[in-house]
């Protein structure tokens, strides 16, 4: 990861950073099922983290506060049953007009303000995540398939 990546990370809007990647990948030599996924995928993925970092309310998957959007962060909630997991949390919390299911303190989950999962969903819907029932699996094949997303993000960045 080189430092501009940081720096897009911590600051940058959703259309900044996707249009980075875009950029990067359309430099590249890469298979065209890449090229259909990155994009899409990133974009729903930071549809959620963008609005959390902008409200200082960042965790990671286990619920901890990060201070900071890294590209590590961004990895770590690539992992496609952490994402489905940050789905139900954020609807949840949608719901309960206050951050949910986190370390954070009381006084910072209370200032919780809705987050928009429309592009989440549709792109976990699309990917055959049951989004009605959280313990419900998903097949196989979407998880490989987003492990290989990620990791053609990886070589971007």
């Amino acid at each position: 990861m080189n430092d501009k990546s940081y720096e897009m990370f911590k600051n940058s809007t959703i259309d900044e950073i996707v249009k980075t990647l875009d950029e990067e990948l359309q430099k590249r030599n890469e298979s065209p099922i890449w090229k259909l996924k990155v994009v899409p995928f990133s974009r729903a993925v930071l549809s959620v983290l963008i609005p959390l970092r902008d409200n200082n309310m960042l965790f990671t998957p286990e619920g901890d506060y990060v201070d900071e959007l890294t590209p590590e962060l961004f990895f770590r909630w690539n992992d496609f049953v952490s994402l489905k997991t940050l789905a139900f949390t954020i609807q949840k919390s949608n719901e309960a007009g206050e951050l949910l299911r986190t370390k954070l303190d009381s006084s910072t989950c209370q200032e919780y303000k809705n987050i928009d999962l429309g592009e989440l969903g549709d792109y976990l819907g699309a990917n055959n995540v049951n989004l009605d029932n959280e313990f419900l699996d998903f097949p196989i094949s979407a998880y490989n398939l987003h492990q290989g997303v990620s990791n053609v993000i990886k070589s971007l960045l």
